[in-house]
């Protein structure tokens, strides 16, 4: 009798063990389709932080001021924990400050926002520079890992994107990311951290992006880097492979032009992955006469081509653009104007219009090149020149992209004019 109870009791404990096992690795996000997911730079470092790289990613030369000024758009500082004055000034006379994407408070914030507003998830950016050593991960490492935590406690989908840019011709290949995929797996457990599968699947695989395949502006040839091998190694390698790939690739991947080398090369390349995300920004805007009518015969056309490829497809949509200061004001301030969400809301309504079953958004933090929808503050430093949400709520882009992610799973009901129904439901808290 002791025998069979002690039997029963065995049984009972490994089912339990099994069934915790089977919570713990079910994603809470098995798939890219119906969601919309935003690119995550994490690049921000501020002079204080505990990263001692002083300035970067908010002017050159990790100088802040206004001879170095990069950035277009002022951050909204109202919920940070942590903040750093800038030498640029408010209004009032006081220091304006701004965010370190190193610090964990920050990272924080950011999930909290997505959770808050609906939005999915993000694809944090990997640039090749990260893996050439030790040293050079370490921070990017800390971004990634507060991502990964604050994925957890948010239950936001994560995944990694591999960005192509820094790589050297005749140097670099893409073993190195060989090499990091294999350290993020061992010892940042991206594709098993915490209690909760957050990182996001697709095909039942978890999902890796690499983009910067097909662009002429690049300096390496994609014939010669080995990408073949890193997408055989990312999809079949026993230990660290299994994985679902999406590739980063021009608007005009699929006649080869414009944007886009011709080479037939990328069209292999993509039939050898799960899902293709053509990089949009700047290609299409409102100022054009017809261009949201191109844009919708170019979307269908991508669509048609990538179910007959056996592929997925996932339009990249982005709010409007500038990049004045970066470019020392050799370009248009506002060049790619918003119209109070006009324009991100035509190309998300256009796009699932036309077939669209999952978005990607650009970006989220990116303040830089103008394109963040993170909350931005509409009364910024007055010792420079920057782009405003042009007084709509700095909460409005969130709630925007949010709301597209309901319309594209139909929870709500299809609106190419969703945007300006928005107007009146934005907080008075965001009015700042």
């Amino acid at each position: 009798m002791k025998r069979y109870i002690f039997i029963i009791a065995c049984f009972i404990v490994l089912s339990l063990v099994a069934s915790s096992q089977s919570v713990r690795n079910y994603p809470l996000y098995p798939t890219y389709k119906g969601l919309v997911m935003c690119g995550y730079q994490g690049w921000f470092r501020a002079e204080g932080d505990a990263t001692d790289q002083g300035w970067v990613h908010y002017g050159s030369e990790n100088k802040f001021d206004t001879a170095h000024l990069t950035i277009d758009l002022w951050p909204d500082m109202s919920e940070y924990e942590k903040s750093y004055p800038a030498s640029f000034i408010e209004s009032d006379g006081s220091p304006a400050r701004v965010f370190s994407s190193a610090d964990e408070s920050t990272t924080d914030v950011h999930f909290r926002w997505m959770k808050e507003y609906g939005i999915d998830g993000v694809f944090v950016q990997r640039f090749y520079s990260y893996c050439r050593n030790e040293k050079a991960r370490k921070i990017p490492d800390i971004v990634l890992g507060n991502a990964l935590k604050a994925s957890q406690k948010y239950e936001r989908a994560i995944a990694v994107m591999y960005d192509l840019s820094g790589l050297r011709p005749n140097d670099d290949d893409c073993s190195l990311i060989i090499e990091d995929w294999k350290h993020l797996c061992d010892d940042l457990k991206v594709k098993n951290y915490g209690a909760k599968q957050t990182y996001l699947y697709h095909n039942q695989k978890p999902l890796v992006a690499i983009w910067g395949l097909g662009f002429p502006d690049r300096p390496y040839n994609i014939r010669d880097i080995g990408i073949d091998k890193l997408i055989d190694f990312l999809k079949n390698d026993p230990e660290y492979g299994g994985c679902s790939l999406m590739l980063g690739v021009p608007t005009y991947f699929r006649e080869l032009d414009s944007d886009c080398l011709p080479d037939t090369y990328l069209h292999d390349l993509i039939r050898s992955a799960d899902i293709v995300m053509p990089w949009m920004v700047g290609r299409f805007t409102l100022n054009i006469y017809n261009e949201m009518n191109m844009y919708a015969t170019h979307i269908k056309k991508d669509i048609a081509w990538c179910k007959e490829n056996g592929v997925d497809y996932s339009p990249c949509v982005y709010p409007g653009f500038s990049w004045y200061n970066m470019h020392k004001g050799s370009t248009p301030l506002d060049q790619i104007p918003r119209y109070k969400g006009k324009f991100i809301w035509s190309q998300i309504s256009t796009a699932i219009d036309k077939g669209a079953d999952m978005l990607y958004v650009a970006m989220f933090d990116e303040i830089d090149e103008g394109t963040a929808i993170f909350k931005c503050t509409n009364n910024p430093p007055v010792n420079a020149a920057f782009v405003t949400y042009e007084g709509l709520p700095t909460d409005y882009y969130l709630k925007l992209v949010g709301m597209a992610g309901k319309m594209l799973r139909k929870e709500i009901p299809f609106s190419d004019e969703l945007y300006k129904e928005l107007y009146g439901d934005c907080s008075a808290e965001g009015k700042k």
